[in-house]
């Protein structure tokens, strides 16, 4: 079984292992793209998602699920579907985060 490299290294706190492991999700332009669908409509079933996309539902829904682990989006089963909207929270985290990983730069 392969080691997370996030977790190999002693050097990261828990918060940059989180921070790093959104900007990977954040990192692919398919879940880029999805956070901005999300950004936009709100809320959106997993079918309007892979429309929108164009890609197949087992590819949609597996960047849905690192978006997910990520703490980036949310998804709450609404009857056959599963409706997913940003997580507030972790937005907001990873704003605070970004403003205070870098500090001294671009001032």
């Amino acid at each position: 079984m392969r080691k997370n490299a996030y977790h190999s290294s002693p050097r990261l706190s828990a918060d940059e292992v989180r921070l790093a492991r959104m900007l990977k999700a954040l990192g692919n332009p398919v879940r880029f793209q999805i956070m901005q669908i999300l950004a936009e409509k709100q809320t959106c079933i997993t079918g309007e998602i892979v429309e929108l996309t164009s890609l197949a539902q087992s590819t949609t829904s597996q960047h849905l699920k690192v978006l997910r682990e990520a703490g980036l989006i949310i998804g709450e089963i609404e009857g056959p579907a599963t409706c997913y909207c940003l997580n507030p929270e972790g937005i907001l985290w990873l704003k605070e985060q970004i403003s205070k990983w870098l500090p001294g730069c671009c001032r």
